[in-house]
């Protein structure tokens, strides 16, 4: 079974740094594309960064030259280092393949982890 368990979000002041981690289960994330989305309340959920099998990164213009996604193969993890964070970054993270795996018809998604920028 494919599971995917976040950590990490916290409470933090604007312009503070947080790093959520992302423990995969049931794959290799090494050989898949892995992201990380949020929600933020009342919104949909989106794609905030990825990055390919071969290290290649992307991210919302929202988040870029702010956070950084990595992994590290060999532990099968996926990170996600946040910057400079901003009230608007609030939101549950949430990580996943891109696309987001799918059980049959179903997305599985983790818990997610809070992450919410207030003074």
């Amino acid at each position: 079974q494919v599971q995917f368990v976040e950590s990490g979000g916290a409470l933090a002041q604007p312009g503070g740094s947080l790093t959520l981690s992302c423990a995969p289960s049931g794959i290799s994330s090494s050989i898949r594309t892995m992201g990380w989305y949020r929600q933020a309340p009342g919104k949909q959920r989106e794609l905030v960064a990825r990055v390919s099998s071969a290290g290649d990164t992307n991210y919302a213009n929202s988040v870029k030259g702010r956070f950084t996604i990595s992994r590290d193969n060999v532990a099968n993890m996926v990170y996600l280092q946040m910057n400079s964070l901003k009230p608007e970054d609030t939101a549950v993270y949430y990580c996943n393949t891109d696309p987001p795996w799918r059980t049959g018809l179903t997305i599985n998604w983790g818990q997610g982890t809070k992450v919410t920028v207030s003074s």
